[in-house]
């Protein structure tokens, strides 16, 4: 069915209006988003097609350009709609996790890490600085690495972390396999973090992994 088939009143874009975004399932979602299909094919139907081939969203938003790109129906203006979305949906969600105690606040934490990481194809090596009062400083990607792993430095956190006079630090990274749980190397470099920073009387809050749609944190698994 084309797009032109849609009747007033019954396209995604009529119920978000009309329900909220809320009311919508993820390939309607999608579907406002890329606001076209290609022939015989409406944007609902395109949107299925690239979740069920991407494996769904995380899957989607994973993928790298070229092979979303390669998809019929989707183009450079479709798919610069789709990064910047995500990355509207990132800046919301750290301008809110500036503006509250990170203590106070873990899921928006958790919700900004997912924003930032979850769709990382290669392993990213996150630091959140904090000021005395658990605000947010900022947070900076510090070490990058391929799909099997970052290299972490912790004299490099230190010297970031006494730059920005931090007086408490969050580590993050994410897991490209989606699997949220720590390895025995996730443990050793927290503890070599944690003794490094100790010296400087930098306190770490927490080291928290980000997988597809889950996370795991050092502190409340009381390995910190």
């Amino acid at each position: 069915m084309a797009d032109q088939a849609w009747e007033p009143g019954e396209g995604p874009r009529d119920r978000l209006m009309l329900r909220g975004p809320g009311s919508l399932a993820d390939a309607e979602l999608l579907a406002v988003l890329l606001r076209t299909g290609y022939r015989d094919c409406n944007a609902v139907v395109l949107a299925r097609q690239l979740l069920q081939q991407f494996g769904g969203l995380a899957g989607l938003l994973r993928a790298d350009p070229a092979s979303i790109l390669a998809c019929q129906g989707v183009g450079r203006a479709k798919y610069a709609l789709l990064q910047a979305s995500v990355e509207l949906a990132r800046r919301l969600a750290l301008q809110q996790l500036e503006d509250a105690d990170v203590l106070s606040s873990p899921q928006r934490t958790r919700r900004f890490l997912q924003h930032h990481l979850g769709a990382q194809v290669r392993e990213v090596f996150s630091v959140i600085f904090l000021d005395n009062q658990h605000r947010v400083i900022r947070c900076d990607d510090l070490f990058l690495g391929t799909i099997d792993g970052a290299a972490v430095y912790p004299r490099e956190v230190a010297v970031r972390a006494l730059q920005y006079r931090a007086a408490a630090v969050i580590f993050a990274h994410n897991h490209p396999s989606g699997v949220a749980e720590p390895s025995s190397a996730d443990r050793r470099i927290t503890e070599r973090l944690v003794a490094a920073l100790g010296l400087l009387d930098i306190r770490v809050l927490d080291h928290i992994i980000v997988g597809a749609g889950q996370e795991f944190s050092f502190a409340e698994g009381g390995l910190l």
